[in-house]
């Protein structure tokens, strides 16, 4: 039986990805390096500001130590909350959907690879704060996805939050990438994939894809978790 649904944020909820990119870029710059869009979706989408950073150290691409990956880190976020206030975009379906999880006392969270902050903050300019019961953000977890632990810890928050315990197989993950899928789908959960980010064909390992959250009916969830 259906209980919860799980979203991710950028590329789900807001389409922000191109703020995120912007505000690498801007921090970026001071050493030469610019991440062309098409290698950001296809290599470093999916990850948190910190294991960013740490790939392009990695690569070589980025020659730093990890007292300055902090001070890129801070930069970063200061650009994209700039950016967020004026250039924050909720994605066209999502509301008429969250609506939908309310009126059928569907439980509803967010599990995303962005700073709490950031998800605040946007959450809030759109009234949409009020729909989720747990935000897990990057500053709550140790292993961003593809590893499962974050989705892991908001089922835990979920359930400390409500009497009737909530188990993995009643959850639906809202995800627009393959290392959200991979990660949903080690924490045992259902998955549903929105083509915001990628083609559908990027996205097979989800048991539904969509174009819009719209398009879901709250039957289409609940015969995910039958």
């Amino acid at each position: 039986m259906l209980q919860a649904v799980i979203f991710d944020f950028d590329g789900v909820i807001t389409d922000s990805e191109v703020l995120h990119l912007r505000s690498f870029n801007n921090v970026l710059a001071e050493y030469d390096i610019r991440i062309e869009t098409k290698d950001y979706y296809k290599d470093y989408l999916g990850l948190n500001d910190v294991d960013l950073f740490k790939e392009m150290v990695d690569k070589g691409l980025l020659k730093v130590d990890s007292k300055k990956i902090e001070i890129l880190l801070k930069q970063k976020k200061q650009v994209f909350e700039e950016l967020a206030k004026t250039e924050g975009r909720i994605i066209e379906g999502v509301r008429y959907f969250l609506q939908m999880l309310s009126e059928n006392s569907i439980k509803k969270a967010i599990c995303s690879g962005a700073l709490l902050v950031e998800i605040e903050l946007i959450l809030q300019e759109a009234n949409l704060r009020s729909f989720f019961e747990v935000i897990v953000a990057a500053d709550h977890v140790k292993k961003g996805k593809p590893n499962p632990e974050g989705f892991l810890l908001t089922l835990q928050k979920l359930n400390e939050k409500n009497q009737t315990e909530i188990h993995a197989g009643q959850c639906v993950v809202i995800e627009d990438s393959h290392w959200g899928l991979e990660a949903a789908i080690a924490a045992k959960m259902h998955t549903v994939a929105v083509t915001n980010s990628y083609d559908a064909d990027q996205l097979k390992q989800a048991e539904k894809i969509v174009s819009q959250l719209d398009q879901l009916a709250i039957k289409d969830l609940q015969q995910l978790c039958s």
